[in-house]
């Protein structure tokens, strides 16, 4: 049974409320045992809504749980999917605040830069590459405003696919020129490795996944915008980090990203 519409947008505003003053909130899923995917979705709309009045600008998506270990944890079969703004953009080589996230982890990612729009249904692989200027090294700062990560999907969800901030790395190439597949990723904190992984841990291979979105997406009546940046899903699970970390990523073929947090 969906939560009233009501108590969805106080949801919403809550988890604003939480991402303002960088500060944890109970779990819904707790709070709201009823509470479901679709609820979610509806309190992530309330959540971006409140960001886009406070002046933000939507500039992608991203893509969460296409990895089957973190869809087995949370019980689902399927990814989701959350928005992503300007306010979110890291410069590669920058640094990081720790005092404006609350309890921060990092993922390796591949980023598509779109050059044509993409409306579901019927996308496919082949429509994604045609209409995909290049794709980038990604950092995903996943950060999240739900204590102690103790998260269902709804969880995630409504709190934007527990979007934080984005790295963009040092170039962009043309996918048709790589095997998204096989392109292989090493993440680094403090010089040492700690995550590797291909493209083929998003769903198969990234490429797949934005298909999905972009199909997902067409049966709500939404789509992908020319000039949006969408992110395709972890090469590995994510890292914890903290004050005084480095973290560097390669993407073979692809290229780098790095970062250091304050």
């Amino acid at each position: 049974m969906s939560l009233p519409p009501l108590e969805m947008e106080q949801l919403g505003d809550q988890l604003f409320g939480a991402l303002r003053e960088i500060r944890m909130i109970e779990p819904l899923s707790e709070r709201f045992p009823s509470i479901t995917i679709e609820d979610g979705y509806n309190i992530q709309k309330r959540l971006i809504a409140r960001r886009l009045k406070d002046g933000e600008k939507i500039i992608g998506k991203k893509i969460g749980v296409t990895s089957q270990a973190v869809m087995d944890m949370l019980k689902v079969n399927q990814p989701d999917f959350g928005q992503l703004t300007d306010k979110m953009i890291i410069n590669h080589g920058s640094a990081i605040d720790m005092s404006t996230l609350i309890q921060p982890k990092a993922e390796g990612e591949i980023a598509f830069v779109l050059k044509h729009d993409l409306s579901g249904p019927g996308v496919t692989v082949t429509d994604v590459l045609r209409a995909t200027e290049g794709v980038m090294a990604c950092l995903e700062i996943v950060d999240s405003r739900i204590r102690d990560w103790k998260i269902k999907i709804q969880d995630t969800v409504a709190d934007n696919a527990s979007c934080g901030l984005i790295v963009l790395g040092d170039r962009m190439v043309d996918p048709r020129e790589l095997d998204l597949y096989t392109t292989g990723m090493v993440l680094e904190k403090n010089g040492r490795i700690v995550g590797v992984g291909a493209g083929a841990a998003t769903m198969g291979s990234p490429v797949i996944a934005i298909a999905w979105l972009a199909n997902t997406l067409g049966a709500l009546g939404l789509g992908l915008k020319a000039g949006e940046v969408i992110l395709s899903g972890a090469l590995s699970a994510m890292i914890p980090v903290a004050a005084g970390d480095v973290l560097n990523m390669s993407l073979a073929g692809i290229g780098r990203c790095s970062v250091r947090f304050d």
